[in-house]
């Protein structure tokens, strides 16, 4: 790799840590986009100099996860080592605290489905002369070739291998893949530019105050350059949902904490009536040990609208269009009576290997005979539709269970207790979601910390990382091995997952939080 493309390359990732005692400066993401074409589908932009808590947050999470007490040293050290690999001497306190900034963005462009061809990228300086001479000389050291050039008012070179283009303006060392790409920055920065698009600054106006990192995606544009578009039948669903994914947009958030990493995912590609509610109650009376758990709100109201479009289109070969509902109807099954009574729906497991698993989906309905009349819909549709196997289970609790050879030798049980609807794989199984549980969720400790970072956000999936972890270990998906390539250590290190999402106009922000704890690995 050239010299000059190496040490930018190293600068803009790498200095995230090392660079924390320099004065970076006051930009954003909206700056560093002025520069990017307004069509680009992506663009990254990346703190390279954090301040404050930020730092600290990030100096904390390098201990943690790696032991590593002074992260900003070890950095310093490794980039001064790798640069000086390629040329003379490299010292980063003397040859680029002196104009590196706090900012660095990234954009990519032409997408052929597969991969994409061209990039510009740009970090942000506080001296523009010093950073033209840090140019100068890293070329010089690199002894490589390259030509001069000039582009509205802007001098650039231009390296004669691999014709990347480098120039120094509007307190930016810009670079890019080729001369072409560049030029396209110098009209971007003069003229209409990503930062200043419409669907940009939509997306970007609510971006988390910390965040380390920020990725933009337009994903109308990425589907348009793929050149595939979308099929008919995944169009006319996605329009009868209200989502238009040519106008669909998406941004994610790194927000480092302390002793978590939060990945905040925003879109509005949920269409014009996003999920709204919160199904966290449900999702707080599930059983403590759960090594994972789910809870979602208006299940019934989603479970309706997939049905309605099932029955505009039809089942090719089997029903006609517009005729579903009705025939099952005078079968008896009513559909959106189904749907109507069912409101929120969750789900947990426990154990520890594969041998001990259990766990149920649970359905939350207004009354018990609610309960009772949706288990036995369920069960005449699914008679109706010629399912072998089906057993009608009674006693305390009302509903039927499924047999067959591809299901093992527990059936799937589907009864009802009360208001709730329970399924689980084994009667045991299915009947343990009535039981109240020795100790919930809602009174363990990981579990209330999660909540308490999604705050008003409600949260609606948790992992319990040891337990997860340990199950991992059983099906030999992970080996608890030290040493290089072996992810154990890392892992052991996290002690939940939680995530949560919340709808505000038309879009939806997700929220994925990852705990971490800072325990000795024996």
């Amino acid at each position: 790799m050239k010299r000059l493309s190496l040490v930018l390359a190293v600068l803009a990732v790498a200095a995230t840590f090392a660079a924390g005692c320099g004065g970076g400066g006051e930009s954003g993401p909206t700056e560093l986009a002025s520069v990017a074409p307004a069509d680009a589908p992506v663009f990254l932009d990346l703190t390279i100099q954090p301040q404050g808590r930020m730092k600290n947050n990030l100096e904390n999470l390098a201990l943690t996860v790696g032991a590593v007490r002074d992260p900003g040293e070890r950095l310093m050290f490794e980039i001064e080592r790798m640069i000086s690999e390629h040329g003379e001497p490299f010292r980063f306190e003397k040859d680029v605290l002196p104009w590196l900034g706090g900012e660095a963005g990234l954009f990519l462009e032409n997408y052929s489905g597969e991969e994409f061809e061209g990039y510009g990228a740009a970090i942000q300086v506080t001296d523009e002369e010093k950073a033209r001479e840090f140019v100068d000389k890293q070329l010089e050291a690199g002894d490589e070739t390259s030509k001069d050039g000039s582009y509205e008012g802007v001098d650039f070179k231009v390296q004669a291998e691999d014709g990347t283009t480098i120039g120094v303006f509007d307190d930016l060392v810009v670079f890019a893949e080729d001369e072409a790409i560049f030029k396209s920055m110098v009209d971007a920065s003069n003229g209409e530019s990503l930062g200043e698009a419409e669907a940009y600054a939509k997306a970007t106006e609510k971006l988390p105050s910390e965040s380390e990192a920020n990725v933009y995606v337009d994903i109308g544009r990425l589907i348009k350059e793929a050149g595939k578009g979308i099929d008919a039948e995944t169009k006319l669903f996605l329009d009868s949902i209200g989502v238009e994914p040519n106008e669909a947009t998406a941004v994610a958030s790194l927000v480092p904490g302390h002793q978590l990493v939060e990945l905040v995912v925003s879109s509005n590609i949920s269409g014009e009536n996003p999920p709204s509610g919160d199904a966290s109650e449900l999702l707080d009376s599930f059983p403590a040990n759960s090594l994972a758990a789910f809870a979602s709100t208006e299940f019934g109201k989603r479970f309706e609208e997939g049905i309605d479009q099932l029955n505009e289109r039809g089942i090719s070969g089997q029903v006609p269009p517009h005729t579903l509902k009705k025939g099952l109807k005078e079968a008896g099954i009513d559909l959106e009576s189904i749907a109507g009574s069912i409101g929120d729906v969750g789900g947990y497991v426990v154990g520890h290997n594969q041998r001990n698993l259990r766990g149920a989906l649970v359905l939350n309905t207004d009354t018990p005979q609610q309960a009772k009349n949706t288990v036995s819909n369920i069960g005449l549709f699914l008679r109706s539709a010629g399912t072998p196997g089906v057993t009608a289970v009674n006693g305390a609790v009302s509903g039927f269970s499924i047999r067959s050879p591809e299901l093992g030798p527990r059936p799937i049980v589907i009864v009802a207790k009360g208001s709730r609807i329970a399924i689980g794989y084994g009667l045991a199984a299915a009947l343990s979601a009535f039981k109240p549980a020795a100790e919930t969720l809602a009174e363990f400790a990981p579990y209330r910390a999660a909540g308490e970072v999604l705050g008003k956000t409600p949260i609606s999936v948790f992992v319990n990382g040891p337990e997860a972890l340990e199950l991992a270990i059983s099906m030999g998906l992970v080996k608890h091995e030290f040493g290089k390539g072996h992810p154990w250590p890392y892992l052991h290190k996290i002690s939940y997952l939680a995530l949560g999402a919340e709808a505000s106009g038309d879009r939806t922000t997700a929220r994925l939080i990852v705990g971490l704890s800072y325990e000795a690995v024996e």
